[in-house]
């Protein structure tokens, strides 16, 4: 969501400057403003960050479901289940950034950057909490595909990261950091 900032500048949805070189940015910046330029801290809603986390929940969630389900279907154990699930959250959050960022015109490299920025942590703290709970749930670690236990515990842990994260996104969006970032190329 791109809007005219003062004289015709181009400004992100918080009204903090920014652009890409195509738009009268700066090259080598992504987000087309050097650092020392963004502003400290820009009051945020909770909406944009939920939107923010219910973006990446969605790539976490087919990663990780997708992970689990290959994991179990193949009598894994636990370990490599896990792993292949966090690997396949990181990369469809990274996707789903992406292929908005190459909407904007935007190269692959320079939407690859941008994906890194904007959901790494948010993505690192949402696996945290919802492997964190899968591990600690009794019995979770062991249930089959077939069980409700596992369908059950996957929910309740994503909800629980979507909670845990919402907040954090908000503040790094209140800095001009994370989804902040890939906002700038929206329309």
């Amino acid at each position: 969501m791109r809007r005219p900032g003062p004289r015709g500048a181009a400004s992100d949805a918080h009204g903090a400057p920014g652009g890409t070189p195509e738009r009268g940015g700066h090259p080598g910046h992504i987000g087309g403003t050097p650092a020392a330029a963004q502003p400290a801290a820009v009051p945020v809603g909770w909406a944009p960050a939920a939107r923010a986390t219910l973006h990446c929940l969605t790539g976490c969630a087919l990663g990780e479901i997708l992970g689990m389900v290959i994991g179990t279907a193949l009598s894994w154990h636990n370990v490599p289940t896990m792993v292949l699930a966090i690997v396949l959250a990181f990369v469809f959050g990274y996707a789903l950034t992406v292929r908005g960022v190459l909407e904007a015109g935007v190269g692959f490299g320079a939407a690859l950057r941008v994906a890194l920025a904007a959901d790494t942590l948010s993505i690192a703290v949402m696996e945290l909490i919802d492997n964190g709970v899968i591990v600690l749930w009794p019995s979770a670690m062991d249930a089959q595909l077939s069980d409700a236990l596992f369908w059950g515990v996957l929910a309740a842990s994503l909800v629980l990261a979507f909670v845990v994260t919402t907040p954090v996104n908000k503040w790094m969006i209140g800095r001009g950091k994370g989804h902040a970032v890939a906002h700038r190329y929206h329309h």
